[in-house]
């Protein structure tokens, strides 16, 4: 058992046994450290001021994400190495991104400039990437500016972040490497007491004897909503089990079957998978959140958290996904839409936890959509999710799974217009009547401040409609909602 976290912070270990349970990187950098460069904004990872950078090691690489420090437990950082923007300019000279930004005026009042630098930074170490508008977009769409506008931005990050990384971080990358290394282990962590600690078991089997021993702990995966319960329902969490260490249980395989996940698995190491899954599949993880929140919140938890306006939920339930939990007790497996039983309930007992799900992968007679509905393009939550599988034989729908997220008190499917599209053609829309009317019986949904309970039925039957259409070929490419945001990043060019 280990009483401390121990992280890399301006090329020396740290380690920290009086770390709270709730207790924030920002927190920690602004008010123990008096590092005041990472801003605090909206306090729940949409504005992206308090980016950091965390350097892990991947496959034996070492990899930079942006991540969100207000909803950030402290704890969470353990084994990794914390960038902040003080650490970036060496020897009085600035770092390549932040010159970048002084020479193309990218910054005004400066608030929220740390944050912008931060996740420059991290899309200057990544590999890969194609240097285009489009991935400078996707990457600082989770950081927000009120003053400058973000042409001059989005020009410092092309100038900047797409040749060879050649900064101190790189030069000492062996070292950090070393570093990283010495300080992980496999022992369980445990700072506190009976009543109230921090926890990060490192096997399966230390989990389930600490949560079997502590029911009423909080197991937090990537904090992107526990983060939340902290900053803006100011709840009182004494007891947190974070699952990050856990051998394993970040696993994505890919099989001739499927995909497995693991429940630690976040959006950014399954997005690629998804996208060989079906494309649609690609397009809605690129539209959860931000890169920071991509980069923490993982896929078990936003399906561990019961909310019926999941994105991922209804799109998994449509491809028949199995979940898979665990407990003192022993393991099961059950289909996922069986999971959600009420809102705010699971079919979760006493002890038990979700370890991961499979996703099968499409026969070759079946044909997968899937539609995200939101105010904004970018990180927002869905008003309407809706995903739908059909099983075609001559053109004839043979079976059809539909699933809405947003319409109901949990992730649902709509059986009613399922069983009514049975015997549907494709190539004759009147024969689709029958499942739209049915599918006006399947729901009832509410009006809140997302959407009213009019627009989200008559949403949903149009995506259906839209859903039958791309199936049967006849819906123009040009109505997807990518294309008209890509039309307009082009003209803003």
């Amino acid at each position: 058992m280990r009483e401390t976290i121990r992280f890399l912070q301006g090329g020396e270990i740290v380690e920290l046994r009086d770390v709270g349970p709730t207790e924030t990187v920002l927190d920690y950098l602004r008010l123990r450290c008096r590092k005041t460069g990472t801003k605090e904004g909206c306090g729940e990872g949409d504005c992206g001021a308090c980016t950091v950078a965390l350097g892990r090691l991947v496959g034996g690489k070492l990899v930079y994400q942006p991540i969100n420090s207000c909803i950030q437990l402290l704890g969470m950082i353990d084994g990794a190495e914390l960038v902040t923007v003080e650490d970036l300019a060496n020897d009085g000279r600035l770092h390549p991104v932040q010159k970048a930004m002084v020479d193309l005026h990218g910054s005004q009042c400066g608030f929220c400039t740390p944050g912008f630098i931060m996740t420059m930074f991290t899309l200057y170490h990544a590999e890969g990437e194609e240097k285009s508008r489009k991935t400078v977009v996707d990457w600082l769409a989770g950081n927000l500016c009120r003053c400058t506008g973000y042409r001059p931005i989005v020009d410092a990050a092309l100038q900047a972040c797409f040749d060879a990384a050649d900064d101190a971080f790189a030069w000492r990358a062996n070292e950090t490497r070393d570093h990283l290394r010495r300080i992980a282990d496999s022992r369980d962590i445990l700072i506190g007491n009976g009543e109230t600690f921090f926890a990060s078991p490192a096997t399966i089997d230390g989990l389930a004897a600490l949560y079997g021993q502590n029911p009423d702990a909080t197991l937090v995966a990537g904090a992107t909503d526990v983060g939340l319960w902290v900053t803006k329902h100011l709840q009182n969490l004494p007891k947190i089990i974070w699952l990050g260490r856990i051998a394993g249980l970040d696993r994505v395989e890919e099989t001739t079957n499927g995909v497995l996940i693991g429940a630690m698995a976040s959006y950014a190491d399954t997005e690629a998978a998804m996208a060989r899954l079906s494309p649609d599949l690609g397009e809605l993880w690129r539209r959860i959140g931000s890169k920071q929140v991509r980069a923490s919140g993982t896929v078990g938890g936003n399906i561990a958290n019961g909310s019926p306006i999941g994105d991922t939920p209804p799109a998994f339930i449509a491809l028949e996904t199995t979940l898979e939990l665990q407990s003192q007790a022993g393991s099961r497996t059950l289909a996922l839409e069986d999971f959600f039983l009420e809102y705010g309930k699971q079919d979760r007992a006493e002890g038990e936890f979700v370890t991961g799900v499979f996703v099968p992968r499409l026969d070759a007679n079946q044909i997968f959509r899937c539609y995200k509905i939101s105010k904004r393009f970018d990180q927002d939550i869905s008003a309407v999710m809706a995903a739908f599988r059909f099983t075609v034989a001559d053109g004839t729908i043979t079976d059809a799974r539909i699933a809405y997220g947003g319409m109901a008190a949990t992730p649902k499917r709509a059986k009613g217009a399922e069983t009514a599209l049975i015997g549907a053609s494709l190539e004759d829309p009147a024969s689709w009547a029958a499942g739209m009317k049915a599918l006006m019986s399947d729901f009832t949904p509410l009006t809140d401040m997302r959407a009213s309970s009019e627009y989200r039925m008559e949403t949903a039957r149009a995506l259906l409609a839209k859903a039958l259409m791309e199936a049967s070929g006849s819906d123009p490419a040009g109505l997807r909602v990518l294309d008209h945001r890509e039309a307009h990043n082009d003209r803003a060019a």
